[in-house]
């Protein structure tokens, strides 16, 4: 049930509950709950759309290949507490996970969210999100700017989440020397990207991508 809340005399609004947004919730809707308020998504840029479509297809195709688990686009729920659902870009589950599902969504933290940033939603995705699901146990969290390319990775280390291989600063060069080339996953074994394959502009093909993963040339 909804929580009536009031800030000031006739400035009431309501919290709902997982429940109710879930209820709520149906194909074709796409939104998070957030605090107990729902934040619709809005569309986004084509750089956007070509940097996850390319991420999408490079984990999901690997992941089938080695049955590793399962990678969600979008559409899939994922309830983290009693007022907090997220629908993240990409969440993958390892295969050893069949207890989080539920008929429409799952239950806990995903092992990794991917998530591409866009200027409506890029404060929440870098704060109370990054915050709820680093409370809630998931154990990578990849950051993708498509305009910047100042792209960040976190990994679990006890209670936080730690960049790994990001960025020094939001306006360091996406081509900057000193920045990591290859990132490379601890929750799905052997996957790995190359920086340079995350430029929206110049996307490699699929094929030689997951050619160059499986043969290990991280350079």
């Amino acid at each position: 049930m909804a929580t009536l809340v009031s800030v000031a005399a006739g400035q009431d609004y309501e919290l709902l509950t997982a429940d109710d947004f879930l209820e709520w919730l149906e194909p074709g809707k796409s939104a998070d709950l957030i605090d107990g308020e729902i934040e619709l998504h809005s569309p986004v840029s084509i750089a956007h759309a070509r940097l996850l479509n390319f991420v999408d297809r490079l984990l999901g195709s690997y992941v089938d290949r080695h049955k590793l688990g399962e990678v969600f686009r979008e559409v899939v729920a994922v309830r983290l507490s009693s007022r907090n659902v997220f629908m993240p870009d990409l969440a993958f589950y390892r295969a050893d996970r069949g207890d989080v599902f539920r008929e429409t969504h799952t239950v806990g933290a995903p092992d990794l969210v991917v998530e591409v940033l866009s200027p409506r939603t890029a404060e929440r995705d870098i704060g109370v999100k990054f915050a709820e699901y680093e409370q809630h146990g998931v154990r990578e969290y990849w950051i993708l700017d498509p305009e910047t390319r100042a792209h960040r990775f976190y990994r679990r280390e006890g209670e936080l989440l730690v960049e790994f291989c990001g960025a020094a600063d939001g306006n360091s060069r996406p081509d900057d020397p000193g920045r990591p080339r290859v990132i490379e996953s601890s929750v799905v074994p052997g996957f790995f990207v190359r920086r340079e394959w995350l430029n929206p502009e110049q996307l490699p093909s699929l094929d030689d991508a997951l050619e160059a993963i499986e043969a290990g040339q991280r350079g």
